[in-house]
């Protein structure tokens, strides 16, 4: 299957955000994490500071691979469920593999991942 310049646009950047190990380390125990995990979980299990650690989620939650949710003052990241069933699919095309229909579909849709529901001051939103 050939790849057209906006898909190949898309999935470098999904490349590119995985490469840094530390992204790596964080991506895969939020991940295995089984719950949403605050930023001061996180810089405690990869021992890294607080700013290297909120950069790297920045980057992450551009790229979709990580959402957000705001409680209060606190940010909790989780992995995006939907980028896990894209990921290895990409990956694979990139090298040559044909996926088969249903991944070329997933693929191709591109569909917007379900953002978890935001909180404010008064209370859940969405």
């Amino acid at each position: 299957m050939k790849i057209d310049r906006e898909k190949a646009e898309t999935w470098a950047t999904w490349f590119r955000a995985l490469g840094d190990p530390t992204r790596i380390v964080i991506l895969n125990l939020v991940a295995n994490a089984g719950k949403p995990m605050s930023v001061a979980e996180i810089v405690e299990a990869v021992d890294v500071g607080q700013s290297t650690v909120s950069h790297h989620l920045k980057i992450l939650g551009e790229v979709r691979f990580v959402l957000v949710e705001h409680e209060g003052t606190s940010s909790l990241w989780q992995i995006n469920e939907n980028c896990l069933g894209c990921f290895p699919t990409a990956a694979e095309l990139v090298m040559g593999r044909a996926p088969n229909a249903a991944q070329w579909e997933a693929l191709t849709s591109t569909p917007e991942p379900k953002q978890p529901a935001r909180t404010t001051k008064r209370g859940r939103v969405g």
